[in-house]
């Protein structure tokens, strides 16, 4: 089911939020442009070139809703790669190159190639690519420039990186490697710092405008010249007469040769599965819950990539982190893409002058950081819970790509995952027998209800034919999908059957899997490999410090106490906090007999890939006694006016000046609103410390600081729930 078309009305009432959404993209962008090019070793102003170009031309001829494209992090290595061995005029021409195989890879309608590449592969690969930019990068970062042959001879020579940075004579070179440290610093903590009035502006741009006040400081203050050396400044940016002017040609001259071709291949290869990756993750924290169109994004992408080699930018890809922050900013259409672009634009008109005056060392801080993301220790672990096999593909296809080449590594993670796939079923016929039949069965019950029937195997080499018949299914309706007729199922059928399940409940339909109980899965995670031998470890339960004094808590308000993680949360559904952010868990739940309030702490993430935060915090909720108003309130402050330009109303009480100027309401209905706030309720919320307090019109959603809160914070929100209850309830 396609999503209607907006109409021009709704366009012209989003627009103010698309804009400041674009603006913060914007501030992202501008600092990752010109490093990712810098990192391939291409112009600095092509980076913002390729995000200002597919800004605009994805923006008018794309297939998605809320995605932003530019540059891409997986790319680095190959336009490094083919400008070293083709030249900067040549790789223009294979970008060109590029652009072509990825319009025809849409109208060939190829965007269903990333469901036959094994998850466990598309992570060692992604892996791979953050260790290259990583390896190459850190030493930039401390001041030392080198030349090695392979993204492993660069990770191999890191530790005598950091030691030569105490052996630096060059205060020029001493001021590059601490611009680069704190600039890393930055990157590391600035997501620890849960403060909405900091996070209005991105960590990279806070770094360059760190960056830009100190080169002030030295010039105008000290009267003297900046200290970091001329080698670690950014080169001179044009202005936006001669990039127009002095536009670059591509050199088709090699088109005839294998290395020209190898390299064309490689870009098109990582940047197709890189905006298939991304386009795939953003849908889901799509807002109206939309369903890209896949095909024509990559025309639009692969159109953008041919406008941008022409003009002297890179590929164009679909970009995760930054189409994380469009959405968490009220991105909700593509003017938000376009938007960002322009505000590019004017960036380099008014501000070109001073982005020479940022040190290079700080801008490889942020690709660091970036390729440490994608090779997080984090990631292995993740896998390891997943299944042990699933640590050999990921391994061999990071250790083939850092070695070789991604072309080679993809490669050798399929040929894994088919040895490894043979080896647990033991049956190499089961997958030679089958691959070809139709493994899916699909019929429309009486109720109204689907049923769909898979024989055989289902894996990353069949798993098509499977998603074929479900998204020829509406998303409000129900459907069953029984696996007691099939001999095997892969981890990534597994995670891709996981994705569905939570499309169609968020569309208001529901898919539950049965017939895996005749199946043992690899290990306890919910998307291990499963076949016919079942394998199943318990692990034991240890309490901690704040558990057992939980307890005691929970005996002195006489309240129920239940540390173990909860899956099944679905009271918290509708709450306007929670529409941008995927809830893992909630535990140590301490409840009221009756149900009337709970405090817990809850597990959630926001965005997706590597822009993928985990967050812990503690709430409590408070169930209503009948239905009420949805709203949120919360302190007013230079954030909340930022809403209020952006279209989002602050409900006020006349005779409640002091509420008023104190505390941010807002709800669709106003009128109710307002007769739900009783002089009693309102001279509650002015009378106790504060609170975010939200309603989903069957229950009260209360919390102070994004983190765990201490057992004298759990008590105090217990204490102000308890009395906020009651207040509710004379209402």
């Amino acid at each position: 089911m396609r999503p209607k078309k907006p109409s021009l009305i709704g366009l012209v009432k989003t627009l103010p939020k698309n804009m400041f959404s674009g603006l913060v993209v914007s501030l992202i962008a501008l600092p990752l442009g010109l490093g990712l090019a810098m990192a391939s070793e291409a112009p600095p102003i092509a980076g913002v070139i390729t995000a200002i170009v597919g800004g605009v031309i994805v923006s008018f001829l794309g297939g998605s809703f809320v995605t932003i494209s530019g540059p891409g992090n997986g790319l680095v290595g190959v336009v490094l790669v083919a400008i070293t061995t083709l030249g900067l005029t040549a790789t223009y021409a294979a970008i060109i190159c590029s652009g072509v195989l990825l319009i025809i890879l849409g109208f060939l309608r190829m965007g269903k190639l990333a469901d036959y590449f094994p998850s466990s592969a598309i992570q060692g690969m992604l892996a791979a690519i953050g260790l290259i930019i990583l390896g190459k990068q850190f030493h930039i970062m401390l001041g030392n420039k080198i030349t090695k042959n392979s993204g492993i001879d660069y990770l191999l020579e890191i530790p005598n990186t950091i030691i030569s940075v105490f052996h630096f004579e060059d205060k020029g070179l001493i001021y590059a490697a601490l611009a680069g440290v704190l600039s890393l610093g930055i990157m590391v903590f600035y997501s620890k710092i849960r403060n909405k009035y900091l996070q209005l502006i991105p960590a990279p741009m806070w770094i360059v405008l760190f960056s830009i006040g100190f080169s002030y400081y030295y010039e105008l203050i000290l009267k003297a010249p900046n200290p970091i050396s001329l080698d670690y400044m950014i080169p001179a940016i044009p202005d936006i007469g001669t990039i127009i002017t002095e536009v670059p040609a591509p050199d088709f001259k090699m088109i005839g040769t294998f290395s020209f071709w190898s390299s064309v291949i490689a870009l098109t290869l990582i940047a197709s599965i890189e905006s298939l990756l991304s386009i795939k993750a953003v849908d889901k924290l799509d807002l109206e819950k939309r369903r890209s169109n896949v095909n024509k994004d990559i025309k639009a992408l692969g159109l953008a990539t041919v406008a941008s080699g022409f003009l002297g930018g890179l590929n164009v890809v679909t970009v995760i982190a930054r189409s994380s922050v469009n959405v968490n900013n009220g991105g909700s259409n593509r003017s938000s893409n376009f938007f960002h672009s322009l505000f590019l634009v004017v960036f380099i008109l008014l501000f070109s002058t001073e982005l020479t005056r940022i040190p290079l060392s700080a801008l490889m801080a942020i690709l660091v950081y970036t390729g440490y993301k994608l090779a997080s220790p984090v990631i292995v672990r993740k896998i390891f819970t997943i299944g042990k096999e699933q640590l050999i593909i990921f391994f061999s296809t990071l250790l083939v790509t850092l070695k070789v080449g991604l072309i080679s590594g993809i490669s050798a993670g399929l040929i894994a995952t088919f040895i490894i796939h043979v080896v647990v079923t033991k049956s190499f016929g089961l997958f030679v027998k089958n691959i070809l039949k139709p493994n899916v069965l699909m019929y429309k019950e009486e109720d109204g209800s689907y049923f769909i029937s898979v024989k055989h195997f289902c894996s990353f080499l069949n798993f098509n034919t499977l998603k074929t018949s479900l998204e020829a299914i509406p998303e409000n309706n129900d459907v069953i999908i029984d696996f007691s007729l099939c001999g095997f199922v892969d981890h990534s059928s597994m995670e891709n059957i996981d994705d569905y399940q939570e499309l169609f409940h968020k569309k208001g339909g529901n898919i539950e899997v049965i017939g895996l109980d005749v199946l043992g899965a690899e290990s306890k995670h919910p998307f291990a490999l499963r076949r016919m031998l079942p394998v199943q470890k318990m692990m034991p339960d240890n309490k901690t410090k704040r558990q057992k004094n939980l307890g005691i808590i929970s005996d002195k308000f006489e309240l129920s106490y239940e540390y173990e993680k909860k899956y099944n949360n679905s009271f918290l559904e509708g709450f306007v906090y929670f529409q941008t952010k995927k809830i893992e868990y909630i535990s140590n739940e301490l409840k009221e007999k009756n149900s009337k309030y709970q405090s817990f702490d809850v597990v959630f993430s926001e965005g997706e890939f590597i822009a993928k935060e985990v967050v812990r915090t503690t709430m409590l909720y408070i169930k209503a006694p009948n239905e009420i108003p949805a709203f949120t309130l919360d302190k007013e402050g230079i954030l909340e006016r930022f809403y209020a330009l952006a279209g989002y109303e602050d409900i006020d009480f006349e005779r409640h000046e002091d509420f008023s100027n104190r505390f941010y309401l807002r709800g669709e209905d106003p009128d109710n609103i307002k007769k739900f706030f009783t002089d009693d309720l309102v001279r509650f919320f002015e009378s106790n410390p504060y609170y975010h307090v939200e309603s989903n019109k069957k229950g009260v959603l209360v919390y102070n600081k994004e983190r765990v809160a201490s057992i004298k914070e759990v008590k105090a929100l217990i204490d102000f729930g308890v009395r906020l209850s009651s207040v509710i309830n004379k209402s």
